[in-house]
């Protein structure tokens, strides 16, 4: 909420090629930009896989609350191919 910068492991609940429904202990306000990465499977016998996305930059739209969870609607900037 204040603008610092912070990493966490978060449960993506739904995720589409437009946006993401995660959770986070953190307060995000609506309109605030996040960058998410999105970490690979375990590469079975080869380097040439990367273990995570390229971040991914996503706009808030809205936050709701589930029980002492706190659900995130995500907007990604540009779609998932």
């Amino acid at each position: 909420m204040s603008g610092a910068e912070f990493i966490e492991l978060t449960k993506t609940l739904n995720i589409s090629s437009t946006g993401a429904c995660i959770t986070s202990s953190y307060i995000l306000r609506p309109d605030q930009t996040v960058h998410l990465t999105i970490p690979a499977p375990a590469p079975a016998s080869s380097s040439l896989v990367p273990s995570e996305t390229p971040p991914i930059v996503a706009r808030v739209l809205r936050q709701e609350s589930a029980g002492e969870m706190k659900l995130f609607a995500l907007e990604f900037l540009r779609p998932l191919e």
